[in-house]
């Protein structure tokens, strides 16, 4: 029985307080006024990172949802069944506010602490997020009809959790059904019709390509009329308990995000109720749309966590060649760059955050609108790479599905697609540039805070300045041109972004290192090649 004795393998990473070993999100929820929720936080923390919630996490993956299209006598349910682990995880996420917590109680740094509580239960399961982004998201679309706001908000808000589909809840998730298999981003391509039904009622029907979380209680909807694509609350449960035509036709087969059900759906003759202005359906839901980009960043930062706290972990355990592989220097270098992409994409979002309260200032609501879609094509890009990385420090231990980075390495692309992929946002960030000087006004402000610190910095600001002077003429003259070269100028302004930011709040070593590595003339291509002179022991110190 020698060989199965077990040596030189990491402990179980259990039982651990995930706020309390993440000093970027501890610092970032003090620095932006969030000190009040650190309870709070504390205690998601040490459920998020209990071997119980662990195991839910892994059991809601590894027994994926299921539809059940029809009832065993042949009446149409359309339900899709999950995982007992899921429900305690999404339970849980409601119960401590990751959902609608920022609106319930909107003091300064309540999107902060919302924030830090998202990023904790998606760090450890993240499928489940997508409702409760969602959830998050449609609260300001609900705003356009103070009937229907009056009728859901207080469901929203609530804290109580009840995955059935029943008249009278308490409770409600909510999701989204936009995209069409014919257009897919191009929304005002869709083809579902909207007819009224008298008595505030419209009747939908078409198809929509991808909804999410079908179980959710209640959904916005984009569909055409007379006067054009409009936006449509369409509940799963009508008021007299009867269930609504919602037609699952199928649950889509993911890469990732596997414990989420996404499907297709069919509307036939299916209830809405109108969301705003007839024919301005965009500019009811958009507000929507950028929340849960947002969230997109906040998840893929949430990914990046969970991947350096393993591989760092897992290096501090393990031996090779006579030493721990944390006091390799070839595998320091390469956990103090993961962990350095993990901080700059943690402080960027709770920065964010901060810009969403509603005591924000002028400048803020500004910035966040061009610095949303910047950070949310920059961060949810690096997700998979990073994850990859991370995943490799564990050898062939991370390849497995016993460990939790595989599942991360597939989860980590649907960032990236979710609510706007590469180049969807990049347009937008080209249209914000041309029709809202504001917004580039407040992100050059934001970023000439951090100068006169570096050179490499202030040479990078400069070169910007001057780009998005050549970006804002070719969008007039020359629209072609301009599109062509937005991909690289929103990765330049999204580093330069994070630099001024850590540059402005994070430790020196963690300036120093951003700036040589992500501006600097030595900078590397892939995870590890980090220029020489930084304290890496410092950054592998913060993972």
């Amino acid at each position: 029985m020698v060989t199965h004795t077990v040596v030189n393998q990491a402990p179980p990473r259990v039982d651990v307080d995930e706020f309390a070993a993440n000093l970027p999100l501890r610092e970032g929820v003090e620095r932006y006024d969030a000190a009040w929720a650190i309870p709070s936080l504390g205690d998601i923390g040490r459920l998020v990172g209990s071997e119980a919630f662990q195991r839910d996490a892994e059991l809601a993956n590894r027994h994926e949802p299921e539809l059940h299209a029809f009832d065993r006598w042949g009446n149409r349910i359309d339900e899709v069944e999950y995982d007992d682990g899921y429900h305690r995880v999404i339970a849980a996420a409601v119960a401590a506010g990751a959902h609608t917590s920022a609106w319930a109680d909107p003091r300064p740094g309540a999107n902060v602490a919302r924030a830090a509580a998202f990023l904790q239960f998606a760090q450890v399961e993240p499928g489940h997020a997508c409702p409760v982004s969602m959830t998050h998201a449609a609260v300001p679309a609900l705003a356009a009809s103070e009937s229907l706001s009056a009728e859901w908000m207080p469901r929203l808000l609530s804290r109580d959790y009840d995955g059935r589909l029943l008249a009278g809840k308490t409770s409600a998730l909510f999701g989204m059904a936009m995209t069409e298999k014919q257009g897919g981003s191009d929304v005002r391509a869709n083809t579902t019709r909207a007819l009224a039904d008298g008595d505030g009622r419209w009747l939908l029907t078409g198809h929509k390509w991808f909804c999410s979380a079908p179980m959710s209680d209640a959904f916005l909807v984009l569909a055409q009329t007379a006067n054009g694509l409009s936006c449509f609350l369409v509940p799963r449960v009508l008021d007299d308990g009867a269930r609504n035509v919602f037609l699952i036709q199928r649950l889509k087969d993911k890469l990732g995000n596997r414990s989420n059900a996404s499907s297709e759906v069919e509307f036939d003759e299916t209830v809405g109720y109108l969301l705003g202005e007839e024919g301005r359906g965009v500019r009811t839901i958009l507000e929507m749309v950028n929340r849960t980009r947002l969230d997109c960043v906040y998840g893929s930062a949430a990914g990046m966590r969970q991947a350096v706290a393993e591989a760092a972990w897992h290096v501090r355990h393990r031996a090779a060649f006579g030493r721990r592989l944390i006091d390799q220097p070839a595998m320091t270098a390469v956990l103090a760059d993961l962990a350095l992409e993990s901080e700059a994409a943690t402080a960027v979002s709770l920065r964010l955050a901060r810009a969403h309260d509603a005591d924000a200032p002028e400048g803020d609501v500004a910035l966040r609108r061009l610095a949303t879609a910047v950070t949310k094509y920059w961060v949810c890009k690096r997700g998979p790479g990073h994850a990859y990385e991370a995943l490799e420090c564990l050898g062939g231990n991370g390849y497995t599905e016993a460990f939790p980075l595989a599942r991360r390495y597939r989860e980590q692309p649907v960032m990236a697609i979710w609510e706007g992929s590469g180049n969807v946002i990049a347009l937008d960030v080209l249209r914000a540039l041309r029709r809202e000087p504001a917004a580039a006004e407040a992100f050059d402000a934001e970023l000439a805070a951090a100068r006169g610190v570096y050179r490499t910095f202030d040479g990078h600001h400069d070169r910007l300045r001057a780009r998005l002077a050549t970006a804002a003429a070719s969008a007039s003259d020359d629209p072609a041109a301009a599109e062509a070269a937005v991909r690289p100028l929103v990765a330049a302004l999204a580093v330069a972004l994070q630099a001024s930011l850590l540059i402005r709040t994070a430790p020196a070593a963690v300036a120093d290192a951003f700036v040589a590595a992500r501006l600097g003339p030595e900078r590397g291509a892939l995870y590890g090649e980090l220029p020489s002179g930084l304290d890496l022991a410092a950054l592998a110190a913060r993972a």
